[in-house]
């Protein structure tokens, strides 16, 4: 999906071009016509992209990660009554882009729709909201083995199609008062998700699978929040219902129309409450001390539950049996406020109970049930819930403002572990893949003049492991990225910006015979932002 930034007011044009066939073109523009605004906003990126795999490693299998991408969006605000806004919105956009392989691409289309009706609450009066929405969306994939000496790839799975169709609803009440003292404010609501989508593939062995199904989530709310003096109290209760539905998943023979393979998943309901409170209060001085408890959960994606996919000779199996994550989690925090100087600390223990992991249960060379053949250096992956990840960490951020300069930094700890319980005993003490332990960044923005801007971030995360097994170890990583802007006038900026300044290799993914994969390197581009 394509986000766009959206104005309220104006409009605003930016144009760039940067290495390697970089260009980004987007705009944003509103219009008022009496009680009616529009806006529209657009977008359009190219690039030649780069090369993952570098060094004595690469091959002639490895190729640029290219993009293209497309898309647009149009809303209507409408004031209906001096207290009763409108608001109707469409979205679309195409993008097409390389893996990095030589034949694996993706290409994906979609299309948002949304309708909201909404009035403001007052001290004697409810206020309301309605909301609807649509989301239709495809996408096709190639995937490729991949050769041991990477001299080349051969097509190994075609998903032609992956047509997926999410609806929603919502509908609230709101009340705004004084009472107890200070300010209320409430609402309760309930809202309604249901998504239904299949997965359309044909592998090099002449076995065609169509698998999908439909998933449903329904739920009832009433949040609150209360200021008073120095205090600002908030806090929710949910209860929803979730279900998984139909699944399906049919293979067979292309050449013969045989079937190989007829599952169908049993469906699958249940019940969660989920609930959160937080406080907060001013202690004098520029003090400030927070505290907050909280549950919540997420349901496993259609995704997770019927679409599998490959990377290189890696396949990750889906498991139309998964429940839900469920979130249970503390955290208390201290601000100090003084003037020029802001600063936060917080800390933290979260526990997923039943998290979603990308669980080894194979390596290739061999032949496995369902999955079938897995390449030499390959590994086979199934989604499953594997047990609980437990993560116990603090954050520190500050800011100093002087007269023409800003600095900041912030810094967090995080130790996240996982228990695999008799689910995955194996993952017991390891590590959440993509998991760092230190993370930090740092920035400076100068005011040069009225006209000249300058600033630079510096991020850093330490090593931090590819797989549920922490076989895989991508190294610690720090990137600076630097920007230059000048104000030609009250309508023209003009900027020059380097991303990964000092061409630093960072990565981001191992094979299972230890080649590694890099994000992108040194990326310069210039442009200019027009606003009227």
């Amino acid at each position: 999906m394509i986000v766009m930034r959206e104005r309220e007011s104006g409009a605003v044009l930016d144009a760039s071009v940067a290495e390697r066939g970089g260009a980004r073109l987007s705009g944003s523009g509103s219009r008022g016509f009496g009680r009616l605004t529009l806006t529209a906003s657009g977008l359009y990126e190219h690039s030649d992209g780069y090369v993952p795999v570098r060094g004595p490693e690469r091959g002639a299998a490895d190729t640029p990660t290219d993009l293209e991408s497309l898309g647009g969006a149009l809303r209507a605000d409408w004031a209906a009554t001096d207290d009763i806004a409108v608001s109707a919105r469409f979205g679309a956009w195409e993008d097409e882009r390389g893996a990095g392989l030589e034949g694996a691409r993706a290409e994906s289309s979609g299309q948002i729709y949304s309708l909201t009706a909404a009035r403001q609450p007052t001290a004697d009066r409810l206020g309301w909201r309605a909301q609807m929405w649509r989301h239709d969306s495809d996408l096709s994939n190639t995937f490729v083995s991949v050769a041991d000496d990477r001299s080349s790839a051969s097509l190994a799975n075609n998903q032609y199609a992956t047509p997926a169709t999410g609806l929603g609803a919502n509908f609230a009440l709101r009340r705004a008062a004084e009472r107890w003292g200070g300010s209320l404010e409430w609402e309760v609501g309930a809202d309604v998700r249901s998504t239904e989508g299949e997965v359309r593939e044909v592998n090099a062995f002449n076995r065609q699978r169509i698998a999908g199904g439909e998933t449903l989530i329904a739920g009832a709310y009433a949040e609150g929040s209360w200021t008073g003096g120095p205090w600002l109290v908030a806090g929710g209760l949910r209860a929803d219902r979730w279900s998984n539905e139909n699944g399906r998943r049919l293979e067979t023979n292309t050449a013969t129309d045989v079937v190989l393979l007829d599952q169908r998943s049993p469906d699958r309901d249940g019940e969660v409450v989920s609930a959160r409170l937080a406080a907060r209060r001013d202690l004098g001085g520029g003090w400030a001390a927070r505290a907050a408890a909280y549950t919540g959960f997420r349901p496993p994606t259609l995704n997770e539950l019927h679409r599998p996919f490959r990377v290189g000779n890696d396949i990750t199996e889906a498991n139309p049996e998964l429940e839900p994550e469920v979130l249970r989690g503390v955290e208390a925090g201290l601000a100090w406020s003084g003037g020029a100087v802001d600063l936060t600390a917080t800390v933290f223990h979260n526990e997923i109970e039943d998290a979603i992991v990308n669980v080894t249960i194979g390596e290739g060379p061999g032949v496995f049930p369902v999955a079938g053949f897995v390449p030499a250096g390959g590994v086979l992956r199934q989604r499953r819930n594997a047990g609980t990840v437990e993560a116990t960490g603090v954050e520190v951020e500050a800011r100093w403002r002087l007269e023409t300069v800003t600095l900041s930094g912030a810094l967090s700890a995080t130790d996240a572990r996982m228990d695999g319980g008799t689910d995955a005993p194996q993952l017991t003490g390891l590590r959440p893949a993509q998991a760092p332990i230190w993370s930090a960044t740092a920035g400076i923005d100068w005011r040069a003049s009225d006209r000249l801007g300058l600033s630079a971030r510096a991020r850093y995360e330490s090593r931090r492991f590819d797989d549920d097994l922490n076989s895989r170890e991508l190294d610690p990583a720090l990137v600076l990225d630097a920007r230059a802007e000048w104000r030609a006038n009250t309508r023209t900026v003009l900027y020059l910006a380097a991303d990964n300044l000092f061409d630093e290799d960072v990565e981001v993914a191992r094979t299972g015979d230890g080649v590694p994969g890099y994000g992108p390197p040194r990326t310069v581009r210039a442009g200019l932002r027009l606003t009227y």
